[in-house]
């Protein structure tokens, strides 16, 4: 039959000949993806910009100011949502996060720009940041990093990778594209020494590719009694199945925080738990969608002995996260609170969550007030 008709061999093989290329296609970037895979070694020293002439160090008694504030690598303005992101309204409908990167340069711009002027309101002696960019396809190659140093040009800066990928295709209509992305930590005080702690990551074959290279930043702040301000900058575990991931950073985390408490130091840890504080949190804010999958729990027992979380004073009325799977509207979309600090039971602390209405991420800023006690 394919003699009597040529078109329709013709058809048939050019058919095959674009199949064989898929697969040629696909083979060669599951290569690429593969040969590009690593992960950052455990207990790496990282580089200290030092801004001081003198060191400068911390006073028992005095009251500091540290921030955290995850920037969504300057994608989340209120009308942004992200493709990995699922979740579901009350009445069963379920929903998906559109984007791949955001919606142009001049987004990032004005998101980094929103979120900069945010932070020289809050002027924390520290400032954390997760999810900050020095040179991604999705926040088209803004160095949201360099952009923070020479605004506070005044901090010492400690920057740890955290997300090193190569070209994401996916989704295919707005690929992710390449990543390095990390934590940035400033500090108006002497950092004598910073190290970057390895959480334990999922090694599936396809999730590896696109999970973070999760870790903390450990750095070292002289105290005038001697001992040492441990101050810790974290980004857990969110898409984590069973959370079997979170367990085991949690037990990371834990070992580290009370080894340095029992040698007589002061521990803050800061960041983006991707955890509520409390139960209470997942369903405090008004809402129009089901708690999402992705939302764990934390509470005190879960910690080491000597830590404690410290509730924000507007906790009930102010969220740090939004879901991402919509695009923000308050009362609709689901928000909770994950960013915050954990502290030692040597340090007074109290803290504030800063309500932004996620103009500029799709966190808010939340900043600690603590002193060191004598001890």
């Amino acid at each position: 039959m394919l003699r009597k008709h040529p078109i329709l061999r013709w058809g048939l093989t050019l058919i095959l000949g674009l199949l064989g290329c898929l697969i040629v296609f696909i083979g060669a970037y599951v290569i690429y993806m593969q040969t590009h895979y690593y992960r950052i070694k455990d207990h790496q020293t990282l580089t200290i910009k030092h801004k001081f002439s003198q060191p400068k160090e911390l006073k028992t008694g005095a009251t500091y100011t540290a921030s955290t504030y995850n920037v969504g690598f300057g994608a989340y303005n209120q009308d942004f949502s992200f493709f990995m992101d699922t979740g579901k309204m009350k009445d069963g409908t379920k929903t998906q996060g559109k984007y791949g990167k955001a919606e142009s340069k001049a987004a990032v711009l004005q998101n980094t720009n929103g979120a900069i002027k945010t932070m020289e309101k809050v002027k924390a002696d520290f400032m954390l940041f997760q999810e900050i960019d020095t040179n991604s396809s999705r926040s088209y190659h803004v160095n949201q990093v360099q952009k923070m140093s020479q605004n506070f040009s005044n901090y010492e800066e400690i920057f740890a990778n955290n997300f090193h990928s190569p070209y994401l295709l996916y989704p295919l209509n707005d690929p992710h594209g390449a990543v390095q992305s990390g934590l940035l930590s400033l500090s108006k005080y002497s950092v004598d020494q910073a190290v970057r702690r390895k959480y334990p990551v999922t090694t599936s074959f396809i999730t590896k590719f696109t999970d973070l290279d999760r870790c903390f930043t450990v750095m070292s702040i002289p105290v005038n009694n001697g001992h040492k301000l441990i101050l810790i900058n974290s980004h857990m575990s969110a898409y984590d199945k069973g959370g079997k991931m979170r367990v085991k950073q949690l037990k990371l985390l834990n070992s580290v925080m009370e080894s340095e408490y029992k040698k007589g130091n002061y521990v803050i840890v800061g960041g983006d738990f991707n955890h509520t504080f409390g139960r209470k949190m997942l369903t405090r804010f008004k809402s129009q969608q089901k708690v999402p999958d992705w939302v764990s729990v934390l509470s005190d027992k879960e910690l080491a002995p000597d830590m404690r979380m410290i509730h924000a004073e507007n906790e009930s009325t102010t969220p740090t996260c939004r879901g991402t799977d919509i695009p923000y509207q308050k009362g609709k979309t689901y928000t909770t609170v994950i960013d915050g600090f954990l502290v030692s039971k040597n340090v007074q602390a109290t803290s504030e969550n800063i309500n932004t209405e996620f103009a500029y991420a799709d966190h808010n800023p939340v900043k600690l007030s603590f002193k060191l006690l004598n001890q």
